[in-house]
């Protein structure tokens, strides 16, 4: 029986962002699911029942074996709280792709600014780190879970908003959380992550064995 992958892109992007990942678990057998959300005007909590939802009901569970999803970003705080308030039939693992579980340096340091504000709409204004009534609230997450960041600075412009390695949006510490099973750094930046083969082999393994080739 096929196994099914769930693929969830970043703020400020489309399905398109995670187009290779898609080819490549196409090609490796899987079934995949891979649809653009509006990251930017609702907030994050409506996105997620709205787009997982969707995609759960478009996706008859009595056809798969296992329903897998892989993460970028943003994506990973959705797909957490939509499990903190729904069990899903069939889950199987999941891999985080730079998430910022913790919040975001950036968002921290410039969520008042007009500039932010424009830019990354009400998901945006919800990432900080500190007393973060939406990030205090999201329950372990009940499966195996992988997650991966980068230690390559995509975006230099926010380098100073960071104590230590970081992939140019999100630090390697943000990205960790207590449940985890297995978590692997790689070098690479926050915007392209995914589209490198090293990785996507990373990911792939994850699902099939949940662990990553240290």
């Amino acid at each position: 029986m096929k196994q099914l992958v769930i693929l969830l892109h970043g703020m400020g992007r489309t399905r398109f962002s995670m187009w290779s990942l898609e080819k490549h678990f196409k090609q490796q057998g899987y079934k995949v699911l891979n649809e653009s959300y509006d990251s930017r005007t609702k907030p994050i909590e409506v996105i997620a029942e709205e787009h997982i939802g969707k995609l759960l009901q478009s996706a008859n569970s009595d056809d798969f074996e296992a329903i897998h999803f892989v993460t970028h970003s943003l994506g990973g705080i959705m797909l957490r709280y939509y499990l903190s308030h729904h069990a899903i039939d069939k889950l199987g693992r999941i891999v985080m792709i730079a998430p910022p579980n913790q919040g975001s340096e950036v968002a921290e340091l410039y969520r008042d600014k007009l500039w932010y504000k424009l830019a990354t709409g009400k998901p945006g204004q919800q990432l900080y780190i500190h007393n973060n009534p939406l990030l205090e609230q999201l329950k372990p997450i009940p499966t195996d879970v992988g997650i991966m960041i980068g230690t390559k600075s995509s975006d230099p412009w926010f380098n100073h908003a960071f104590a230590g390695p970081h992939d140019g949006k999100v630090s390697v510490e943000s990205a960790r959380l207590p449940e985890m099973k297995d978590f692997i750094t790689v070098d690479h930046g926050h915007t392209f992550i995914m589209n490198n083969k090293k990785v996507q082999q990373h990911i792939e393994r994850f699902l099939q064995h949940g662990i990553f080739e240290h």
